[in-house]
């Protein structure tokens, strides 16, 4: 029979460690968190820049790939998450965004109660250690640190004086009062350490006697027995089918590729889709693995006149000097984030909000994990913050091992192509500032040649790629929704006892970087369970 547990959490990724330290705490119930990865012990893990050597391993990455996508001209994407405790909070960039106000109202709007701005705010102030201190929009003493950057290059500075040139004034707090502007980007850090979920939430939990965490641990499916989810069955690190039963709540927190997946391999979802595969339905839920979103990002590379990281990483004496500034102060560009300087702007000046992102980086590279170019370079990225396109994520096989089809369907909406364009010349409007103008020798991508609308979405097409922001795949809503998976309490529709709180609940992508919603969404999550099982 295994064992028993009140609550099982699969999935030790950014929510799956918040949920297990809130669900442990005061010790009066047991819990099971099952990872699928290992032990954060990689040391590039905790070096802020680590992602160029984490994203893309096999040991900590889940490596997924894209189906061929029509939108991106039949191209197959590497789409990065995180395999190893800490989740995608161990192998991500470090920003901290949380998204625009009104995307929490429009969430609670679509039928989801409690999911408000007003209400959600109290929990990123719960989880937050400010290093800026406590005030009406952020926290203090929560188990996230949240700092500014320990490095600032000058031709950042350039940049974000260019974007205040260009229309869009300067802002030191994406996360306050006004999210539009352009400044400095904070991150989960600390004394220049990454700060992940596991090092934040997990690794204090550790030393409670009545959480076990198991690594290596391969989530095949949920049992439900009579509409009621029962036990996991996982694959152990020795080897072997084992069942953990549950007495209270399975929680799945594998993230917006594997909660979904394991749902269908469950029995919950399509069920004709299931049939075929000879899986016997549990529930028909259509909506698993649809409403998948993605943030498309469109790079903007300008060769320098001025040496930019690019240089340093390729000269040995500045390479040593680089590792010795961190070994000794815990400073200089390997305290760096994915990126440096952030800007939230209007593709159209009738909008009421920003609808497109920029990260700017003092380096390029054709992809993390790729190396830097051997020239002085910078970039200056653009992704469409709230897109249209929607895709999905299939089971293929019945085998757990086996990674679904992932279908992001990129660009298959109008409105996504036309402001994807739009962004690429409020791009270029930037860096035609007198700020920016003379450290830009010439612009390598897209390239100036490229002057059409239809020119600069093929290229959008040819060269964008994720910003490692899937979300939506087990949808909340309300019952009468066909696309709902969960409620706005995160319980699956139709089955007593199973949850979902990763990325995957979303409605609808937030307008900005992903990783702190999540923390919410988890928050959030323990939240409902303890209110639910007192």
């Amino acid at each position: 029979m295994g064992e028993v547990f009140d609550y099982i959490i699969v999935g030790a990724g950014s929510a799956g460690c918040v949920l297990a330290n809130r669900l442990s705490a005061g010790g009066g119930c047991s819990v099971l968190l099952l990872e699928a990865g290992g032990r954060d012990r990689n040391p590039w893990i905790h070096i802020p820049v680590g992602y160029f050597k984490t994203m893309h391993n096999p040991a900590t990455d889940w490596c997924h790939v894209t189906e061929p996508d029509p939108g991106i001209n039949g191209r197959r994407m590497k789409w990065p998450r995180g395999k190893v405790l800490g989740g995608s909070s161990s192998i991500n960039g470090l920003l901290y965004i949380r998204g625009h106000r009104a995307d929490y109202d429009a969430w609670a709007a679509a039928g989801n109660p409690g999911w408000s701005y007003r209400e959600v705010l109290p929990l990123f102030k719960r989880a937050e250690d400010q290093q800026r201190g406590a005030d009406e929009f952020h926290g203090r003493g929560g188990p996230l640190k949240v700092s500014d950057m320990r490095i600032q290059r000058e031709i950042c500075g350039a940049y974000i004086r260019a974007a205040g040139e260009a229309g869009i004034a300067p802002n030191d707090d994406f996360n306050g009062a006004v999210q539009e502007g352009a400044g400095y980007f904070q991150l989960t850090a600390h004394r220049g350490l990454r700060w992940s979920a596991a090092r934040g939430y997990l690794r204090p939990a550790l030393k409670r006697g009545n959480l076990t965490v198991r690594t290596r641990a391969l989530a095949h499916r949920v049992t439900v027995t009579d509409g009621r989810a029962a036990a996991v069955e996982f694959s152990a690190k020795g080897g072997g089918l084992r069942r953990a039963a549950c007495r209270r709540e399975i929680i799945l927190a594998a993230g917006a590729v594997n909660s979904p997946q394991l749902l269908q391999l469950s029995g919950i979802g399509d069920g004709a889709h299931l049939q075929n595969l000879n899986i016997a339905v549990a529930r028909h839920l259509p909506g698993v693995g649809g409403n998948l979103q993605d943030h498309l990002q469109i790079r903007a590379v300008y060769k320098s006149s001025r040496p930019t990281l690019n240089n340093e990483v390729h000269n040995p004496l500045k390479k040593i000097r680089i590792g010795l500034q961190y070994l000794v102060l815990r400073g200089g560009p390997m305290t760096m984030g994915a990126s440096q300087v952030c800007v939230f702007a209007r593709s159209d000046g009738s909008l009421t909000r920003p609808d497109i992102q920029f990260h700017f980086q003092p380096l390029s590279s054709d992809s993390p994990g790729e190396g830097l170019h051997k020239f002085a370079a910078f970039t200056s990225s653009v992704c469409q913050l709230r897109p249209r396109s929607r895709g999905c994520i299939k089971i293929k096989s019945v085998d757990a091992a086996a990674h679904p089809a992932i279908f992001p369907n990129y660009l298959s909406d109008a409105e996504d192509r036309r402001v994807t364009v739009a962004g690429m010349r409020v791009s270029r409007r930037i860096m035609r500032a007198r700020a920016i103008r003379d450290y830009a020798v010439r612009e390598l991508l897209p390239g100036a040649q490229l002057q059409s609308d239809a020119e600069l979405l093929q290229h959008a097409r040819e060269t964008g790629t994720t910003i490692y922001h899937p979300v939506g795949t087990c949808m909340m809503g309300p019952a009468g929704d066909r696309r709902a998976v969960v409620d706005a309490r995160l319980r699956v529709h139709g089955i007593t006892g199973l949850r979902v709180a990763d990325a995957s609940i979303m409605p609808a992508i937030p307008s900005g970087n992903t990783n702190a919603p999540v923390i919410m969404i988890a928050e959030k999550a323990a939240e409902m369970v303890a209110e639910d099982n007192r």
